[in-house]
């Protein structure tokens, strides 16, 4: 697994943002702050959380906490206050730079929240966005004043040269990784918690009762795939741990592929249903391959979630819409979005920065209760 740097805690980047507002004059002394409920709806987190933010300002001496009424800025309170926050970066514009090739794939769900979690964060604090295609030989937008959010993804399904981006580094380019990271080069990055999210769903799955779970991931083999299924693969694992239940090797599919589609989460059903003991459930690592197994399933005469449950990952539009509506998990990019964007905007040291967000389960039609346990695969 790998291991994590030390980086800032989300009631840490509350704390921030309320500062920011306070001192761009959008929290006023005559009305209350947030609840920590309110918080922790606002940026996808705990109550534990968001009541620590709160907790760190009224420490500082910047809010007051009265029980009953709330939180209040100080009266004596000034904008300039604030020592711990940091000025925004003089950037003339903010690019999203990806491979002109692959541009159909930022339809998905995933790149238009991303996109838009970019663009409302720039327009807050009125700095141009565009998107930049590269070409092959990966020319960039010049300009020492500007931003660059890099989704470092290319159309064969690799992901730039190393030595590429050593070299924008050391060239001085501010920028910001999406969805892809490379630790040992100290660039900046943002990226959803694939971890986390292929731990919530298979969870979700054990929740229901359910022990033989299969999964339909992409990539050459349980040992070759990129970032995103590795993670949501060993996400996997930790729920069957936890809970109990054995690993089983026969239970991964995986399938090879450029782009996510119906057709493979239909052979990948059709592979795991075919065993001689087949999973009561089934962890499709994209919406597209969820659907096309509940299709697959239909066709081989059985019921979701009566007879397997399926649960998606990507809460693309359609999602909500299927014959059984499909459980799946909510990225939460456009806050992916605003974090790249405010790292470039407004962090002093930003090539220590990085920040993991935090997906969420969403429950629908296509997961219900396991009508058999299995205790032979718990330990």
């Amino acid at each position: 697994m790998f291991l994590r740097g030390k980086r800032k805690h989300v009631y840490q980047h509350i704390i921030e943002d309320l500062k920011r507002q306070i001192a761009e004059g959008k929290i006023r002394h005559d009305e209350p702050l947030p609840t920590q409920i309110e918080l922790a709806r606002m940026y996808n987190t705990s109550e534990i959380t968001s009541r620590r933010a709160l907790a760190e300002l009224a420490n500082e001496g910047i809010i007051s906490r009265t029980r009953g009424k709330g939180s209040f800025l100080k009266q004596e309170t000034e904008r300039t206050a604030f020592n711990g926050l940091q000025q925004r970066a003089e950037l003339s514009q903010i690019y999203f730079v990806y491979n002109n090739e692959i541009a159909s794939a930022y339809h998905h769900r995933f790149f238009s929240d991303l996109l838009t979690g970019i663009k409302e964060e720039c327009e807050l604090h009125g700095i141009p966005f565009y998107i930049w295609g590269m070409d092959d030989e990966f020319q960039m937008p010049e300009g020492d004043d500007i931003g660059i959010i890099l989704h470092p993804h290319l159309k064969n399904g690799n992901e730039m040269p190393l030595d590429l981006l050593r070299q924008w580094k050391e060239e001085g380019k501010r920028l910001v990784t999406v969805h892809f990271y490379y630790p040992h080069l100290q660039i900046p990055y943002v990226i959803v918690d694939n971890f986390v999210g292929g731990y919530l769903a298979t969870e979700h799955l054990l929740s229901l009762g359910h022990e033989r779970i299969g999964i339909i991931l992409t990539g050459k083999s349980p040992v070759e795939m990129n970032q995103e299924f590795a993670l949501r693969l060993q996400g996997y694992k930790l729920a069957l741990t936890q809970h109990r239940v054995a690993f089983d090797l026969e239970l991964v599919c995986v399938l090879d592929g450029e782009r996510e589609s119906e057709q493979m989460g239909a052979e990948g059903l059709n592979r795991l249903m075919s065993l001689e003991q087949r999973p009561t459930a089934i962890f499709a690592t994209s919406d597209s391959k969820a659907i096309g197994a509940i299709k697959a399933a239909g066709k081989r005469g059985l019921l979701v979630p009566d007879d397997v449950s399926i649960i998606g990952y990507d809460d693309i539009l359609v999602s909500q819409f299927t014959i059984p509506s499909l459980t799946t998990i909510n990225q939460n990019t456009l806050l992916l979005g605003k974090r790249a964007a405010q790292i470039l905007l407004f962090e002093r040291k930003s090539e220590q920065m990085r920040d993991e967000i935090v997906p969420q389960l969403i429950i629908r039609s296509s997961t219900g209760e396991a009508k058999t346990a299995s205790p032979e695969y718990s330990t």
